[in-house]
């Protein structure tokens, strides 16, 4: 029988990307789960954590939320906890953050994947974050909220996007969008 951890490594050893910087990752990523501990947040030097590249219906804008630790525009996200079904993480943290109840898996495959480094907290040293990208659908007519975690939620054109991030693992989600027609 698979477990989800290896069913998760078998879906990033067949992920297929046309962007290079996706493809390094794989093998850090598969390196990365062969440890028991990997969905854990505690698992050093890097974890296993799951976001929402939130989109509207008509592929025009995304929803960015403003990291209050990071300080920063992002897409919603965060720490597996030991949920090694990382598509429901997505969504959960895109709730928690967003407040948005309807929230749709616009298809099970992974949309992105990145590895990125989170600075140091005084509880608790940098390390990195092997982020699981899936591609979420909803309304900008929705009530948001901002969470506890967050300084602000807003609904950001794609065609301004990088007024609020300019960071390449985030513009090659919006690039990937752009590419999608057959959404619409």
């Amino acid at each position: 029988m698979m477990t989800m951890e290896g069913s998760l490594a078998e879906r990033i050893r067949h992920y297929s990307t046309s962007y290079p910087d996706e493809v390094s990752f794989v093998r850090k990523f598969l390196q990365l789960l062969t440890h028991p501990d990997a969905f854990q947040r505690t698992h050093l030097p890097g974890h296993i954590t799951g976001s929402a590249f939130i989109v509207s219906e008509d592929l025009t804008q995304t929803l960015l939320v403003h990291h209050a630790k990071l300080n920063k525009w992002l897409q919603p996200g965060g720490h597996a906890d030991g949920d090694m079904d990382i598509a429901r993480v997505a969504l959960r943290e895109a709730n928690e953050e967003t407040g948005l109840l309807n929230l749709t898996l616009v298809t099970t495959e992974i949309f992105d994947i990145d590895i990125h480094p989170i600075p140091a907290r005084k509880d608790f040293p940098l390390h990195d974050h092997y982020d699981i990208r899936y591609l979420v659908k909803a309304s900008t007519h929705e009530t948001i909220l901002v969470s506890e975690e967050s300084h602000d939620v807003k609904w950001v054109p794609l065609k301004e996007l990088e007024q609020y991030n300019a960071e390449r693992s985030v513009l090659r989600m919006r690039d990937k969008v752009r590419g999608m027609t057959n959404l619409k």
